[in-house]
């Protein structure tokens, strides 16, 4: 049975893979983070190893230890740990010095060229998931108004161009302002402040990156971006269609009509509207 390995972070993301992965007939084998990766990932593996962040050379090891020539990256690291929480080995020191800008595409790219110069190559997260991306359309009950789509035209520019800074994908709007704009805080944080300082009918746009890489750090909604959005009276939630992972898409659709928020995946023409 050919194995494929996975480099977990937090979230439903890796198990729901590695269940996959199972049913294609894969043998899996997990390298999760300390702190971060879900327990059940120990039932859902095959081989399972427990690292600290910045553990690289752990990983290529035991990834050759099992025989791994394939591996995703999936889940989420909490960004604020790289300041307080690294613990690298050798390898990953090393690497760590070699990035100059910091970013997460710098970050992941650098690892999984690392990884790929040891024959693991690095697949796209959504291989056997390809159901998550995000649908397009109006989701909800509610539509979003005129002036809400305003908003979100305004803020689909200004996503973009942050996006293309390697900044974050999300920003939170009012009245075409941008009133908060995701950093290494993570977007129910972004969401959170925005949605304090506009008080209510902020409208979150989300986007993907410009050359956005599938391998890894795609958006991604579950409840927990309604509950957020419904703590602080936000109205709508635009996504970019088929660049976001949504999870859970029965039960944040019956969240979102409960609170009264429309959720939309959106796609932009050719002459640059927004289409849903």
């Amino acid at each position: 049975m050919e194995a494929i390995g996975i480099v977990a972070g937090g979230g439903q993301f890796p198990l729901l893979f590695a269940e996959a992965a199972r049913r294609a007939g894969r043998r899996v084998v997990v390298a999760a983070h300390k702190g971060e990766s879900d327990s059940a990932l120990e039932d859902a593996a095959d081989a399972i190893l427990w690292v600290k962040l910045g553990q690289l050379g752990r990983i290529i090891r035991f990834f050759h230890e099992e025989n791994v020539r394939e591996t995703a990256f999936l889940g989420t690291i909490t960004k604020t740990r790289i300041f307080r929480d690294v613990f690298p080995d050798l390898k990953g020191l090393t690497l760590w010095n070699r990035i100059r800008a910091r970013h997460d595409d710098s970050i992941l790219r650098a690892v999984a060229d690392s990884l790929e110069k040891e024959g693991i190559k690095v697949v796209e997260s959504t291989l056997y998931l390809k159901e998550l991306l995000f649908p397009g359309g109006v989701l909800t009950r509610r539509k979003p108004t005129a002036e809400e789509i305003e908003d979100m035209e305004f803020g689909w520019r200004m996503a973009r161009e942050v996006g293309r800074l390697d900044i974050g994908q999300t920003v939170v709007v009012r009245d075409r302002a941008v009133v908060a704009v995701e950093a290494i805080e993570g977007t129910d944080a972004a969401i959170r402040r925005g949605g304090e300082l506009a008080r209510e009918k902020a409208v979150v746009v989300k986007v993907r990156k410009p050359g956005q890489d599938f391998r890894f750090d795609l958006p991604a909604i579950g409840t927990r971006t309604i509950a957020v959005m419904r703590e602080v009276s936000a109205s709508v939630l635009a996504v970019e269609k088929g660049q976001a992972l949504l999870f859970d898409a029965d039960r944040v659709i019956r969240d979102a009509d409960d609170a009264g928020i429309a959720v939309v995946g959106v796609e932009e023409a050719r002459d640059g509207r927004l289409v849903f």
